[in-house]
């Protein structure tokens, strides 16, 4: 049996601004100042970009949302000044038909090279939905987005697709001349059984959020299950945020100092705007603290506080570097082979998880062959 490929680490682009203090992401509401005392310009993520490629993280992840610039915009700008990282970039299924979203995707593996995934959203907040003038319940939302992934899947690989379907009709769709050197994958999140299907039909990489360890082996097993029924294999994701330092009493003071500059008045109306949304993801992610700062240390080492004021994912691993690394391979082992990681502020933590916490993950994963 061939070796475990090693494992691969990804960062975040903070679209929405940066500052000391987790804030919300895609949607628009109140925002400390030091949430965004980084705005969302050009200069600055270039600087969180080339930190990242030089801290050896494979992709950028980015936002996509109300509350952050268009990622498609801003990754090209990006691409141009940085000159090997990848980047994973987001779009909601069903703001734009599958032909364009292929064509984009293309013309941006033409212009960088093999730097380009495709993070596909189904979108979680029907408020945000319909800013952006989707009307559609969850459950339709994630037939669409099967159809969508499926046409820009054959698209992408050089095929001409004609679809009649129950959302989305394309007629002799093609790429001309495709570059198809390296193929993009498809990355997509989301934890319902209608998420976990479209997942396992049309992902390549399915991606999921902190939870407990044995909350995230029950999903790997069940959507690998899924997956393997249709004679597919997937690979798994994670999406954590890291506080790590020297001493595990550094990193639980950074957490404290975190915790206690939160407004209650903010804690309370992201909460609030939580609960309207119909995502599981999310309700699972609010599960976790319940609204309540009491008890947010939910497994070793991974504190759920940051999921008090910020959307999606929620929790971040908090300890020493050998504890944070500890815990990320014991993700590993069980079927995570992707880390989509992130810390406040993203450039700084760039290098301080690039440097400190990667190599650690990389000699435990070596010592265990």
């Amino acid at each position: 049996m061939p070796s475990r490929p090693a494992p691969v680490l990804h960062w975040f682009l903070p679209t929405g601004g940066d500052g000391r203090d987790p804030g919300a992401v895609t949607a628009v509401q109140g925002r400390t100042a030091t949430a965004t005392r980084r705005g969302a310009d050009l200069g600055y993520l270039a600087q969180v970009a080339r930190a990242a490629e030089q801290s050896g993280f494979a992709k950028l992840l980015t936002p996509v949302g109300l509350g952050c610039v268009d990622p498609w915009v801003l990754t090209s700008a990006v691409a141009a000044v940085t000159e090997r990282i990848g980047f994973l970039v987001a779009f909601r299924a069903g703001l734009a038909q599958p032909t364009l979203l292929a064509q984009q995707a293309d013309t941006f593996r033409r212009l960088f090279g093999d730097r380009i995934a495709l993070n596909v959203v189904t979108g979680g907040d029907p408020v945000e939905q319909r800013a952006y003038g989707d009307q559609l319940p969850k459950e339709e939302r994630y037939v669409r987005t099967g159809e969508l992934m499926h046409i820009v899947r054959e698209l992408l690989d050089g095929k001409p697709v004609d679809f009649d379907g129950k959302h989305v009709r394309v007629e002799g769709a093609r790429l001309e001349d495709p570059a198809l050197e390296s193929r993009i994958p498809l990355y997509f999140g989301g934890a319902s059984p209608a998420a976990e299907d479209v997942s396992a039909r049309h992902a390549e990489v399915q991606l999921l959020w902190g939870e407990p360890p044995t909350a995230v082996a029950e999903r790997v097993e069940r959507v690998r299950a899924k997956a393997a029924r249709l004679g597919r294999a997937l690979r798994f994701g994670l999406r954590l945020h890291v506080i790590t330092r020297d001493t595990a009493a550094e990193a639980w003071a950074e957490a404290d100092r975190i915790l206690a500059g939160f407004d209650p008045d903010a804690v309370r109306a992201s909460q609030e705007r939580f609960a309207r949304m119909d995502s599981t993801g999310q309700a699972r992610m609010t599960a976790l603290h319940g609204g309540s700062a009491e008890h947010l240390t939910v497994a070793p080492n991974l504190w759920a506080g940051i999921g008090l004021v910020r959307e999606g994912a929620g929790t971040a691993l908090v300890g020493s570097h050998d504890e944070v690394a500890q815990r990320l391979f014991e993700y590993r082992q069980l079927g995570v082979d992707e880390f989509l990681l992130s810390g406040y502020p993203h450039l700084e933590e760039a290098y301080r998880v690039g440097e400190e916490v990667a190599p650690r993950l990389r000699a435990l994963v070596e010592a265990a062959g």
